[in-house]
C-alpha cells in the first residue's frame, strides 16, 4: 500500500478540527485515501455537512486555514471549494446542508466506493452519515453488455464529429475532442473488456497497472501533439482501435455494431489524410472487407 504520511497527518488534524466545531454534523472523505491508494502526490477530498442554521454563515476558507496555511482558495467551476495548502497539497471540499446532503450519499452507489466506510467518516454526530456510507461498502461494477453498447455508440458518434471537425480544419478543437471525449470512452470500453473497472470514473488512473501493455500501446498511438499530420494519423489510429474494441464487445456480448456507418467514418478519416499526406495512407483489412457504405 502506498504511504502518505503528510496526508495522514492532515486528515488527523481535520478530524480534530471538525470534532471541535459544533456547526459541523458530519465529515466524509472520498478519493484515493479512502481506497488505500494515496501517496505523496494525493490530494484531500471531503464533504462537510453543515448544520442547516449555520450553512449560510459557515466560512469554509477560514475553517480550512486552521488545517494548514492556504496559498489559494476559491469556488471552482463545479461549485466546490478548492484550495492549495502551503505545502502544495490540493484539496476539494463540498459544503452541504446536513439535513439533505447526508440523505444523498446512498444515491452514490455504483459511482463511489468506500471499502471501509467507518474510516471515511471523520465526524458523525447523529449516526446518519455512517449508516448512509455503509451502502457504499460494496463495489458495484457497470453492467458489461449495457455499458459496452453505450460506449460503442458514443465512440461512433463522437468520432464522426471528429472527422467533420478535422475536415473543417479546426485542429485545436479536434485535439481536445480526441483527448477529452473519445479517449476516456475508449479506455472505459477497454476496461470492461478486461474486467478491470476499479478506476471507472477516471479510466486513465493506474492505467499502467490495470491494463496489458499491448492495450496501453494502442492507446498511446491515439495520442498526438497539436500538429496536423500527427493529429490526423492519431485520429485514424483511434478509430481503428475503437472498431477493434467494438468487434470484441460484439463477439462477447452481442453488442450492436453499425458496421456500414463505421466504414463510412473510416473512409472520411482516410480521405482527409490522403489529401493532407498521401504517403501516410494505411489500408486496414476490416475497411476493405466491410466496404459496403455509400461512397
Amino acid at each position: 500500500m502506498p504511504e502518505s504520511p503528510a496526508l495522514d497527518r492532515r486528515i488527523d488534524r481535520l478530524r480534530a478540527l471538525a470534532q471541535a466545531d459544533e456547526r459541523l454534523e458530519g465529515v466524509l472523505l472520498y478519493g484515493s485515501w479512502t481506497l488505500g491508494e494515496a501517496d505523496e502526490h494525493s490530494d484531500i477530498e471531503a464533504y462537510f455537512y453543515v448544520a442547516d442554521e449555520h450553512l449560510d454563515t459557515f466560512d469554509g476558507e477560514a475553517f480550512l486555514a486552521g488545517l494548514a496555511p492556504l496559498e489559494l482558495a476559491y469556488t471552482n467551476m463545479f461549485g466546490i471549494l478548492a484550495v492549495v495548502f502551503d505545502d502544495l497539497m490540493r484539496g476539494e471540499f463540498h459544503l452541504c446542508a446536513a439535513s439533505t446532503g447526508i440523505d444523498e450519499v446512498t444515491g452514490w452507489a455504483g459511482l463511489v466506493h468506500l471499502p471501509q466506510p467507518e474510516r471515511a467518516v471523520l465526524l458523525d454526530r447523529t449516526g446518519r452519515l455512517t449508516e448512509a456510507a455503509r451502502v457504499l461498502a460494496d463495489r458495484h461494477t457497470p453492467d458489461p453488455a449495457t455499458t459496452a453498447q453505450q460506449r460503442v455508440d458514443e465512440l461512433t458518434n463522437w468520432t464522426l464529429a471528429l472527422a467533420h471537425i478535422l475536415r473543417r480544419g479546426e485542429l485545436a478543437r479536434a485535439h481536445n475532442l480526441l483527448t477529452a471525449m473519445i479517449a476516456p470512452q475508449q479506455l472505459q470500453l477497454c476496461r470492461v473488456l478486461h474486467d478491470s473497472t476499479d478506476h471507472w470514473l477516471t479510466p486513465s488512473r493506474a492505467l499502467e497497472q490495470d491494463l496489458p501493455a499491448d492495450e496501453i500501446a494502442r492507446y498511446a498511438r491515439t495520442t498526438a501533439a497539436l500538429e496536423e499530420r500527427t493529429l490526423r494519423a492519431a485520429a485514424r489510429e483511434s478509430w481503428v482501435w475503437s472498431r477493434e474494441l467494438a468487434a470484441r464487445a460484439e463477439k462477447r456480448w452481442g453488442v450492436r455494431v453499425p458496421g456500414d456507418l463505421q466504414t463510412r467514418i473510416a473512409h472520411l478519416l482516410e480521405a482527409q489524410d490522403l489529401k493532407a499526406e498521401p504517403q501516410d495512407r494505411t489500408d486496414h483489412p476490416q475497411d476493405l472487407a466491410a466496404d459496403r457504405g455509400p461512397r
